[in-house]
């Protein structure tokens, strides 16, 4: 079944659009506050397409992406009380604020670097960042680095690879994507267990 070599031509398509950037800038500056998607996702083919502006793709994803963030503290410092509903339910949210609080506590600064770096939901650690009260620069500044860090190197990464990567990646994508279903589904079948 060629479902995602379809979505990648689409998505290589999208890639080149004249307001890609501003695309690219808006979906980073939403998943760091309240949006569900990565900006990984454009960041990625982006820089795939036009290697040449890989570098300048990763800066504007790491400063859309911060300002988000910052958003995302403000929404924890100024606005937790409209939200506290939505995560107070006892549901999959209270336990990531729970989680996220602990980690806070046992490791601050490294906390926002991690979740910055990580595929871990960073707009938890926004928001929980507000709440506590955490330093605002330090909190910008590990922002700043762990995603930074993160963005930067997946447009290394695409950039290296070049033309020869994005003709594999052609090639094998729909092997790929049901691979990536089919572990997705082992692992939260090994996490619900």
């Amino acid at each position: 079944m060629k479902l995602f070599s379809k979505l990648y031509a689409k998505v290589m398509k999208w890639s080149l659009h004249p307001h890609a950037e501003r695309y690219l800038a808006g979906l980073s500056f939403a998943e760091s506050s309240f949006f569900p998607i990565p900006p990984d996702v454009m960041l990625a083919p982006m820089s795939l397409a036009q290697t040449d502006k890989a570098f300048r793709f990763a800066l504007i994803t790491t400063v859309a992406s911060v300002a988000g963030g910052i958003l995302g503290y403000a929404i924890g410092t100024w606005f937790f009380d409209l939200i506290q509903p939505l995560i107070s339910n006892g549901g999959r949210w209270e336990h990531h604020y729970q989680l996220t609080k602990e980690w806070f506590s046992e490791w601050g600064f490294w906390a926002i670097f991690i979740a910055g770096f990580s595929p871990i939901p960073y707009k938890v650690f926004t928001i929980t960042a507000g709440t506590i009260g955490m330093l605002f620069f330090p909190f910008v500044m590990a922002s700043v680095i762990g995603r930074g860090a993160r963005f930067f190197l997946v447009a290394s990464l695409m950039k290296w690879g070049g033309k020869e990567m994005e003709l594999k990646l052609k090639k094998y994508i729909d092997i790929l994507g049901w691979l990536v279903i089919i572990l997705g589904v082992i692992a939260y079948t090994i996490y619900k267990i």
